[in-house]
């Protein structure tokens, strides 16, 4: 054995006990004739002694150790005279008797230490270093735990888990496929999954009436802080059910994760809201409830005293930020320049600040009178302290959306988006279809497989526009974390989708026949959702982003920096995929 016990285990208690341990080194230490060096592996850290003055050969050995060093060490548990409260092992240590150098290491090129001096891309070129760190390695241990935990519950619950196959079909609708060549059928493709969607609606035709599977997803698609080229869903499906039971099992799921993975106890049922009540008044389907700032829409208070910003705006509105009325003239120039630029691309700020008297003092007090600004502030309920934050625009979904980033910017400002604190919510009633200006078309808003709302159906024919779908998010902190729907299981009513979505016959029978056709052998009502875990495992650690979750990431341009991926293939390859390169060049 290379180990009797590992570097996170002893206590005062296995005091007098020889013990074997292995691990990396450190950091090691000299002080007079004693040399210290702290020992790692996954489970921790335990101090090793050497002393000059009862083994000198031993302790020359240990002054040569380096950063990295894999080595193996027996000795005697000893209480340490001078304890490490920061450690769980930092009542002992470890006199040693014995040291075998298992493999030496070259200096690692960053600090693997929880503060380490290594940035993003160094770090992720020698990710299998990073991983070595506690931070880092704690999220992969979160991960697992959370998918044990999801097996537990579902498993509970009847789900039974079915590995779906990788290499499929490309599909229409949603993002850009990654496609697999194939050698043995030439100029032929496969698609990588962006989610086992028809497949397990299948499933569901097959009579497995709850499945799911922690399954890798692929999207070819421009990348971000919570978004990866591949990722992992929590793939779920029920038959014989309605939107309320996906819900109440769902929201089961994430009270169970939050109670087992951050001893947080939900009791109370999560917040639902509709679509439209998400972007009216906070300008996103994924709201951070975690405060207020809710939108006020000033249209009929500030439209028509000459000030032809508001005079000709189709949409005028607000936030009130609760004591903010210190800030400075420089701060919301400041704020003002935040909404300039140019991926949020607002024109300007007008703001107003209710003064201790209640008097209030704008950014455009020469064209509104005191009695006008008061009947602003009623409308957003301010106080003195107060400070009203005020866009507006020529679309009005667009300033919304404005609206919603200087909302989150001001609550990142005012510290109200507490990692600690969690505000649940389902948003419903999402709109059926969007129309693409890229497609000049409407668009299925989640996939084609949705189910409209019963009461809606009527409208397919008369105003496709106005549909809302039998679809719903589940939010957390402005994250959404997981999102699904009912499906459509009637073949009439999804031929008729197909229809308003621009496919032929022909096309939609290419595309999705295989499904089509098996709704003709008896579909059950069916319905589902997908978390993302990734997302989830990110929310619960309280990072920024999906990557420091997963083991080895993929960088903003998609690249896999430790393998140096995608890379090139050689002549022998693509002629054997019958493949011809020809890069196009940029016009």
């Amino acid at each position: 054995m290379f180990r009797s016990h590992t570097c996170g285990e002893l206590r005062l208690a296995d005091a007098g006990k020889n013990v074997t341990l292995s691990g990396w080194v450190q950091r090691t230490r000299k002080m007079g004739g004693m040399t210290f060096v702290d020992l790692r592996d996954r489970y921790g850290i335990t101090q090793l002694v050497f002393n000059t003055d009862v083994n000198a050969e031993l302790c020359e050995r240990a002054n040569h150790l380096g950063r990295e060093f894999v080595i193996q060490v027996k000795g005697t548990v000893s209480e340490r005279s001078s304890k490490n409260s920061n450690l769980p092992t930092g009542d002992i240590e470890i006199i040693v008797s014995e040291l075998n150098i298992l493999n030496t290491a070259q200096t690692p090129p960053f600090t693997i230490e929880d503060n380490t001096d290594g940035g993003d891309d160094l770090r992720m070129k020698y990710r299998y270093l990073d991983l070595r760190r506690t931070a880092v390695r704690k999220n992969l241990e979160l991960r697992h735990r959370m998918t044990m935990e999801v097996r537990r519950y579902l498993d509970s619950k009847g789900f039974l888990e079915v590995e779906t196959p990788m290499l499929i079909g490309s599909t229409p609708e949603g993002a850009r496929d990654f496609v697999v060549p194939s050698r043995m059928n030439p100029g032929q493709f496969y698609a990588l999954p962006q989610s086992p969607q028809t497949l397990k609606q299948l499933l569901m035709v097959s009579g497995f009436d709850r499945y799911f599977q922690i399954v890798k997803c692929f999207r070819d698609e421009d990348l971000r802080a919570d978004r990866q080229p591949e990722f992992t869903q929590i793939d779920c499906e029920m038959s014989f059910v309605e939107q309320e039971d996906i819900i109440n099992m769902f929201e089961g799921m994430a009270k169970h994760l939050f109670k087992e993975l951050r001893g947080v106890e939900l009791t109370e049922p999560f917040q639902r809201m509709p679509w439209s009540d998400a972007m009216k008044y906070y300008g996103s389907d994924k709201p951070d409830l975690r405060f207020g700032m809710k939108f006020v829409e000033l249209m009929d208070i500030l439209k028509g005293y000459g000030f032809s910003v508001f005079d000709g705006a189709a949409y005028i509105g607000g936030i009130c930020a609760e004591g903010a009325a210190h800030y400075t003239r420089k701060q919301i120039d400041q704020l003002t320049d935040f909404v300039k630029r140019p991926q949020i691309g607002a024109k300007g700020l007008v703001y107003a600040r209710v003064e201790e008297d209640g008097h209030v003092k704008s950014s455009v007090d020469k064209f509104y009178s005191q009695e006008v600004l008061q009947q602003m502030k009623e409308a957003f309920g301010a106080k003195p302290g107060d400070l009203i934050l005020i866009l507006s625009g020529d679309d009005a979904m667009k300033t919304r959306k404005q609206l919603c980033e200087l909302r989150l910017e001001m609550g990142n400002q005012l510290g109200l988006r507490d990692k600690n604190k969690f505000a649940c919510l389902w948003v419903v009633d999402f709109p059926m279809f969007e129309w693409s200006e890229e497609e000049g078309r409407l668009m299925a808003m989640h996939h084609p497989f949705t189910h409209p709302k019963d009461e809606d159906i009527p409208l397919l024919d008369t105003d496709p526009a106005a549909v809302r779908a039998d679809a719903y998010d589940m939010v957390v902190n402005g994250v959404e974390v997981g999102g699904g729907s009912i499906r459509i299981h009637d073949s009439q009513l999804q031929a008729k989708m197909f229809e308003i979505l621009g496919f032929t016959p022909e096309k939609a029978q290419e595309q999705f026949g295989f499904l089509m056709n098996a709704f003709k052998f008896g579909a059950p009502p069916h319905g589902g959702l997908a978390y993302g875990l990734d997302r989830w495992v990110s929310l619960f650690a309280g990072l920024d982003s999906i990557r420091d979750c997963i083991a080895f990431p993929k960088n903003n341009s998609g690249r896999d920096v430790m393998l140096d991926a995608p890379g090139y293939l050689d002549q022998k390859q693509l002629d054997e995929l019958n493949l011809v390169v020809d890069i196009k060049e940029d016009k």
